[in-house]
């Protein structure tokens, strides 16, 4: 799905990976949005292990309200099978902020999660460790 010019996503099943491509700056509505749409995605997932492929555009931070969300979703998350995640970050000056943010996030959920500047790289580690737990 894609919203307001201040930032856009996209979800889509691909297998047993959920694929986001996220472009901010996202607004409390964009952000309310995304969980929405999320919450829905991860029903359809339910029922069989899955990893969360997530790409990140630019140099959007998260807020404080945001991050305890995503933390909060997260816990969904694993609650319907989530048993990893690979965040990309593209085209970003604040990589390393953000890094800092994902790693708060997954570390407070226990789920495994790497970072990559990657796509390809990213989905294929991803794809590997979900194979690896479901057979």
């Amino acid at each position: 799905m894609n919203l307001a010019a201040e930032g856009k996503y996209k979800i889509k099943p691909d297998g047993q990976i959920l694929v986001v491509d996220a472009h901010g700056p996202f607004t409390e509505d964009i952000t309310e949005q995304y969980l929405e749409d999320m919450y829905d995605a991860c029903k359809a997932l339910s029922g069989k292990p899955w990893g969360l492929l997530a790409t990140f555009y630019g140099n959007s931070v998260f807020s404080p309200d945001a991050e305890a969300a995503l933390i909060k979703m997260t816990k969904y998350r694993v609650e319907h099978g989530m048993i990893a995640n690979a965040s990309v970050i593209i085209d970003s000056n604040l990589a390393d902020i953000q890094q800092m943010q994902l790693k708060r996030i997954y570390h407070a959920c226990d789920v495994t999660f790497h970072v990559f500047a990657d796509i390809h790289a990213a989905k294929s580690w991803l794809t590997d460790y979900v194979e690896q737990r479901t057979n």
